[in-house]
């Protein structure tokens, strides 16, 4: 039984936001238990040295294998190639952090095969909560690496098919967006049985749908066949912002898509690309704004791969932050990359630090429960009990 015990910790409780000065004790990768002292301790012991530990981030809206700028994507692109890069994508995100990514949509379904190279050790990468393709419709939103399909049968067949290569939940693409000129947020792209059609699929599974959306009629739409999950929320207004909270559904807000401009210049998007995201950016954290009032679920998510930074800090760090902006306090916004996320992805074993968790921890130098910051300074990083980084060492 491979032992380890980190002392002179700092636990943050990301329920009730309390600090316990104690030792973790871990058991082959699960969290056994805590102790105020480790009087006695088996196996490796790592001094923590009075830093802050918190559960591993969840990051809910990620596409490893996406192309930038989108222009330069290839729908025919070898699957070694995507594999390659999603194995990047994934490495650094691990390093940065994130042990858990949710995938909402990857090019030859390379969420799968890395998930699964990961499990079977060969690769180091986070854990994958994987989506697939994804499906849309002929020349939708996502156009280009996801199934196509127009009308219930084809959203039926495609969803089943994601579900049959091993996606854990399915997504689809309710509206327009950002990636693509001539698109609206507005522009709704599925007719009601298609949607109810995706829901079906994944109620007979036992998962749920998550939906790219741009504004309210669409988020009602989605809500009435069954999404439960919404991603962007670009415009959103008071009354389904209500509806979406007295359902228990979930907003991803990915602020960080209408609010990283530097970022995309660095990574050479064309010019209308970063204007018409900045120009989104005023009535996106409003509409956050307006979810936070309406007491709906938030969850971590940043498009942009999570292992990036921006503004000087990871971008799951620059979410929490640009959630803050809209809303949250800080433990709030901590929440939605813990337990938040761990309920959406239905994962209680992460996003904790209770007993019977998954031992997958990050540490801060200072407390980030009544302010940010110290998340802008991530030293060490667990996960399932193996040290990924320790920048004192």
């Amino acid at each position: 039984m491979a032992q380890l015990t980190l002392k002179n910790c700092r636990l943050v409780d990301v329920e009730t936001g309390k600090i316990d000065e104690r030792a973790l004790r871990i058991e082959n990768g699960v969290i056994a238990d805590t102790a105020a002292r480790p009087d006695t301790a088996d196996g490796q012991v790592i001094d923590m040295d009075g830093a802050y530990v918190l559960p591993g981030l969840i990051s809910c809206h990620t596409h490893l294998s996406i192309v930038f700028p989108f222009s330069e994507s290839d729908p025919d692109e070898d699957p070694a190639m995507t594999a390659y890069r999603s194995y990047a994508r994934g490495r650094d995100a691990l390093r940065a952090g994130v042990t858990t990514v949710r995938t909402v949509g990857e090019l030859n379904r390379a969420d799968i095969a890395l998930r699964r190279s990961i499990a079977r050790g060969w690769v180091r990468g986070p854990r994958i909560l994987s989506a697939g393709k994804g499906v849309s419709v002929t020349g939708g939103h996502g156009h280009g690496f996801t199934e196509h399909a127009d009308g219930a049968d084809e959203f039926l067949r495609h969803c089943r098919t994601d579900i049959l290569h091993g996606a854990d939940h399915i997504k689809i693409f309710l509206t327009g967006g950002i990636a693509q000129q001539k698109e609206t947020f507005t522009e709704a792209q599925m007719i009601d049985r298609e949607i109810e059609a995706a829901v079906q699929v994944a109620n007979s599974k036992g998962t749920y749908v998550c939906a790219h959306v741009g504004d309210s009629s669409a988020m009602a739409r989605g809500l009435k066949w069954g999404v439960s999950c919404f991603e962007h929320a670009y415009n959103l207004d008071s009354d389904t912002a209500r509806a979406i909270a007295d359902a228990d559904a979930t907003i991803v807000p990915t602020l960080g898509v209408t609010r990283s401009t530097d970022w995309m210049k660095r990574n050479g998007f064309e010019q209308w690309t970063i204007c018409k995201a900045a120009s989104a950016s005023g009535d996106h954290l409003e509409s956050i704004r307006t979810a936070v009032k309406a007491g709906v679920n938030l969850v971590n998510g940043t498009d942009i791969p999570p292992g990036d930074t921006d503004d000087g800090a990871p971008v799951a760090v620059r979410e929490m932050e640009h959630c803050v902006e809209a809303g949250l306090d800080a433990l709030q916004a901590l929440q939605t990359a813990t337990l938040n996320a761990s309920k959406l992805i239905r994962r209680p074993d992460l996003g904790n630090l209770r007993p019977g968790s998954k031992a997958d921890l990050i540490a801060v130098p200072a407390n980030p429960v009544d302010d940010l910051a110290p998340m802008r300074e991530i030293f060490f990083v667990m996960q399932g009990g193996a040290v990924i980084r320790d920048d004192r060492s």
